[in-house]
């Protein structure tokens, strides 16, 4: 491994050659190469904009969920790449707790929701909560598959358990101000939207509906 005074140029430059080439596997092995994922949270928060950029783009890609709060934070960062890169690699940091059979189950679960097989989604979310309850992800991917169901009580109860394992989950605070709405109550929806919204300020849609339901319940 490389001295403290080497690594960030080195990371730097793994981060423009991925960006002339896009070659996320080349990137990933010299990242490896060089970089723990301890190493790589702390420059997630250097003050060089081009570094953390780095570190959040290489923690998205390959960090597990212990980087979920250094991923949270960056959610806030003032780079607009940041934030961007934050947010998109969150999500895989959530799906990357567990066990390596744990982690297939939930990426099952996963494409089930995305091929709306939403009641074999809860079947199976519902067998790894059992086996592994203080697995967020799973929590929210039932909480998709009862939304999907019409199960919307359901929803916004795993959506808080959710948000009680993963305080950095926003999208389960979205899901879940999205069900309070379905269930006609625009106050707990407009509490769950601000919360999600604190969480990730880069929600434009959410804070749209923020503003909505504000006009409509506070005349703001």
């Amino acid at each position: 491994m490389s001295t403290p005074g080497v690594r960030l140029p080195i990371l730097v430059s793994f981060y423009e050659t991925y960006l002339a080439d896009q070659d996320t596997a080349q990137f990933l092995r010299h990242v490896q190469q060089y970089y723990t994922q301890g190493t790589l949270q702390r420059l997630a928060e250097h003050p060089a904009p081009q570094i953390r950029r780095a570190a959040v783009l290489a923690l998205g890609l390959l960090g597990d969920y212990e980087a979920n709060a250094t991923m949270g934070r960056a959610l806030h960062d003032d780079d607009r790449t940041v934030r961007m890169l934050a947010e998109n690699g969150i999500r895989s940091v959530w799906r990357r707790a567990g066990t390596p059979k744990q982690q297939e189950l939930l990426a099952v679960i996963v494409r089930l929701n995305e091929s709306r097989r939403y009641q074999e989604a809860a079947q199976r979310a519902s067998q790894l909560i059992a086996e592994a309850p203080w697995l967020a992800e799973a929590w929210n991917q039932r909480a998709i598959a009862r939304f999907g169901m019409e199960d919307y009580a359901g929803a916004i109860e795993d959506c808080h358990q959710t948000l009680e394992l993963n305080p950095y989950h926003f999208a389960a605070a979205t899901g879940m101000g999205h069900a309070y709405l379905r269930l006609n109550n625009p106050r707990s929806a407009l509490e769950s939207f601000r919360r999600a919204l604190k969480l990730n300020p880069s929600l434009e849609a959410v804070r749209c509906q923020v503003v909505r339901l504000s006009r409509l319940i506070e005349g703001k």
